[in-house]
């Protein structure tokens, strides 16, 4: 049974980058051609991913003082390399720094249950895609490895992947790799609309993006489906709006505490508050505050 509403959409598709869209397709457990196919054009192997299998995504802390987490989504393949996939539609200042800390947790697992014997190791390939930018440089795919300053790679075993889809701007008719297949769909696919003059790329045809595409059609969602998927967009709204408020607050917190840093150390050094306003290029009231509020209690 189909939705008649949906026809009435502006688009018939769902957000890849939505928690639904990442779930329906990377994570379809029922189906794994897309994932393996997309696996193997993020890690650029000409190797095909023949048999994937999903492993739990959250884990518990190795010991007392370090810290639990969850995956968006962690698999192993035939050959035992190792994938944590991880989908950021919002900001996230330090999504590298989180990357790290999952890549290295499941390197010290590996560790730990080969008794500390290093010569047993499998890759594991640390992939984020994500929105919005974060890094400065104009490329849309990065892959890092740990290397030494003559470029030589040192460790192959811990691989970051990072795909900033705002960054990719490849005409149509210069697409050829899975690679751009993938990142052009992810991105553009919740844009597009049936309307005469829309341009449908040819290799929306092809089986794997096929099953993805198939996956986020509202069409061939039922009346229950569709009104269960606009809620959980009222919902996800409303956090991406309440995570947005918690960065702006932290970044304005950090920034005030760098000022009342900065403040008190040149007032240490008997710099003027009129040359402290200017140097930091604040208020001199807020100085004159900023002193008389941190002075040492008698």
């Amino acid at each position: 049974m189909k939705n008649e509403d949906t026809n009435k959409l502006e688009t018939p598709f769902i957000d890849f980058t939505s928690d639904y869209g990442f779930k329906a397709t990377f994570g379809n457990e029922s189906d794994t051609r897309f994932l393996r196919r997309a696996l193997q054009a993020l890690i650029k192997s000409d190797i095909p991913i023949e048999k994937i299998e999903f492993i739990k995504t959250d884990f518990q802390a190795l010991n007392l003082g370090s810290r639990s987490g969850v995956y968006d989504l962690a698999c192993i393949d035939e050959a035992k390399n190792q994938f944590i996939v991880e989908m950021q539609a919002n900001d996230y200042p330090h999504f590298i720094q989180r990357m790290k800390f999952y890549a290295l947790h499941k390197f010290n697992i590996m560790v730990k249950k080969g008794k500390y014997i290093f010569d047993d190791l499998t890759p594991i390939y640390c992939i984020g895609i994500l929105s919005n930018s974060i890094y400065t440089s104009h490329e849309y795919y990065s892959y890092g490895q740990l290397k030494s300053e003559t470029g030589e790679v040192m460790d192959n075993l811990l691989t970051y992947i990072t795909v900033e889809l705002d960054k990719f701007h490849k005409p149509l008719n210069k697409i050829t790799t899975d690679l751009e297949k993938l990142i052009f769909t992810m991105k553009n696919l919740q844009t597009y609309t049936e309307q005469p003059t829309t341009e449908v790329p040819a290799f929306w045809t092809e089986e794997w993006l096929q099953i993805a595409i198939e996956e986020l059609d509202t069409r061939r969602f039922t009346a229950e489906e569709y009104e269960q998927h606009v809620i959980t967009i009222v919902k996800n709204a409303s956090v991406i709006q309440q995570d947005r408020i918690k960065i702006l607050k932290a970044r304005k917190e950090e920034r005030e505490d760098n000022e009342i840093k900065a403040v008190i150390g040149f007032h240490g050094i008997a710099v003027s508050n009129e040359n402290i306003a200017k140097a930091l290029d604040i208020p001199i009231q807020k100085v004159v505050e900023i002193i008389e509020n941190n002075r040492p209690k008698i």
